[in-house]
């Protein structure tokens, strides 16, 4: 897959996340600017420094944001579930606009949505909003409304979020539009894992998984930090 060319990294959090939580605080972007890119984070509709709307049809292009923080020249970006697959439909209608692109966190949940558990997840939360109580909503959806429970979060716009109108399928035709190289990084324990078949859409993409690992904890994972920072060439 080459040596990255770009300057520029592009960071994007996950559904219930924010530049700060996700890609600060735990050092990352830090790494990243040691190794001599620079980093530019994106907060998406709905989350950390954004508006936070709590109509979902608010949230029906959620690449709007991301278009608007690319330059004039192609960046490496690297996104973690929601922002990895909100990187994936920028690419998908302008590929000329990425050099290189980490997509961690998602995996056979983008060719075969049945498997996102969306619906379950937002009627959890939306049980949340209404006052049940955290310890009675079923495991996933626990483990969401716990993530989203976080100081800074907008719970009423994250449940939005999770009920947005859906986007334009994802096919593997459409997949092939992606002509730069991809990574895909999945943890083993993840809800979305495997993520081979996704990798081996594109035209030039490779898969990593990471052991022991669920989907919360992947941009945590050491294992991650080596796959992304080669990867983008900040190693």
């Amino acid at each position: 897959m080459g040596t990255s060319s770009a300057d520029t990294v592009l960071l994007v959090h996950g559904w219930g996340g924010s530049f700060e939580a996700t890609w600060t605080g735990n050092g990352f972007a830090d790494l990243l600017a040691d190794g001599g890119k620079q980093v530019v984070g994106v907060d998406l509709l709905g989350h950390g420094e954004a508006p936070k709307p709590h109509d979902p049809a608010a949230y029906a292009d959620l690449t709007e944001r991301v278009v608007d923080a690319l330059g004039d020249e192609p960046v490496a970006a690297i996104g973690f579930s929601l922002g990895a697959l909100t990187l994936l439909r920028t690419a998908i209608a302008r590929p000329e606009r990425f050099e290189r692109l980490v997509l961690a966190g998602i995996g056979r949940n983008v060719l075969h949505p049945e498997h996102a558990g969306s619906r379950q997840i937002a009627d959890g939360l939306q049980s949340l909003v209404d006052g049940a109580e955290l310890a009675k909503l079923e495991h996933v959806p626990r483990l969401f409304a716990q993530y989203a429970s976080r100081p800074g979060n907008d719970l009423q716009a994250l449940t939005a979020v999770m009920r947005r109108p859906p986007g334009p399928e994802i096919t593997p035709a459409s997949l092939a539009a992606v002509t730069c190289p991809v990574l895909v990084v999945v943890g083993a324990d993840d809800f979305v894992h495997p993520g081979d078949e996704l990798a081996e859409a594109f035209p030039d993409g490779r898969c990593v998984t990471l052991p022991r690992t669920d989907h919360f904890a992947t941009t945590d994972s050491f294992g991650f930090y080596d796959a992304a920072l080669e990867f983008v060439g900040a190693l």
